[in-house]
């Protein structure tokens, strides 16, 4: 074993007493980022390159500091965000949301589709289906001040074609300009009741913006239902909206986009793990 590598081994015994959930994971990360390699190249590295700035990474890590904050980079799907405090970080779930998303444009018989990704934080969404949809138009939506220059970074840096627009405006009052011309609105808002403040990982509740987080009202779903009403008006008859939930939300979600307001082929779906995770639905054709 060469030096780097034993110092992983000693990190990651650390982490975990400190409860970190992926503590090998995280160290491999953390060192690949300082020395400037990938995670596969760590064994490559002679003892003369280890950077004693991997400590300085693990006590931030063990002190609850979110990984990605500490690295400056959140991997989602295909792409490196840059990501840091202000911003909401991307999860892995929500790569199930954007790849039906991606999914569902390319069935579409649309030639240049018009998407909206409401509460776009890192860009995350926005960006790979921009990437993964090339003739896709996408509108990407956030009010936060710190996410908005987050989002604008990564768009400057990853929006090759020049196919994403930012708006720094609200869920409600969003793009009139578009009402009953988009193809799909996808959102990952925020949805945790404050009353489940306790029960949110110290490293979230502490590191993530609030406004990311907390979605207002008893359940948590006031951004929720302000997204269906924005969608409503932004969907052309026949388009599509997707919203992420938490796992135990799917229900009362599924019952926001009710057939009385316009929506049809409302379905719960779930991600890798199987769980509830966001309800999509299509405006009605009549």
């Amino acid at each position: 074993m060469n030096l780097l590598l034993d110092e992983i081994a000693r990190a990651t015994t650390r982490l975990a007493e400190a409860g970190v959930a992926s503590p090998r994971a995280d160290a491999e990360e953390l060192a690949a980022a300082v020395h400037g390699v990938s995670r596969g190249e760590l064994h490559t590295l002679p003892d003369s390159a280890f950077d004693a700035r991997f400590w300085e990474g693990i006590a931030r890590r063990e002190a609850g500091e979110p990984l990605q904050h500490i690295t400056g980079r959140a991997f989602f799907r295909y792409l490196e965000l840059s990501v840091g405090p202000g911003v909401f970080v991307p999860r892995p779930e929500t790569e199930v949301v954007a790849g039906w998303a991606i999914d569902t444009l390319r069935e579409m018989d649309v030639a240049d589709p018009v998407v909206v990704d409401l509460g776009t934080g890192s860009g995350a969404i926005a960006l790979s289906i921009a990437q993964e949809v090339p003739q896709a138009r996408v509108h990407a939506v956030e009010l936060d001040a710190d996410a908005h220059r987050w989002a604008s970074r990564n768009i400057e840096n990853l929006d090759e074609r020049g196919q994403v627009t930012l708006h720094h405006t609200d869920f409600a009052q969003a793009l009139p300009e578009l009402n009953g011309l988009v193809d799909l609105v996808v959102s990952n808002p925020p949805y945790i009741p404050m009353s489940e403040w306790e029960y949110v990982p110290r490293d979230v509740r502490d590191h993530d913006p609030a406004a990311a987080l907390w979605g207002g009202g008893d359940d948590g779903l006031d951004a929720v239902r302000v997204v269906e009403r924005t969608a409503r008006r932004l969907l052309r008859p026949g388009g599509f909206v997707a919203v992420e939930h938490s796992d135990l939300q799917g229900a009362p979600v599924y019952w926001i986009f009710a057939e009385e307001n316009g929506w049809r082929d409302q379905r719960n779906r779930r991600d890798l793990t199987d769980r509830d995770r966001f309800v999509t639905a299509r405006l009605t054709t009549e």
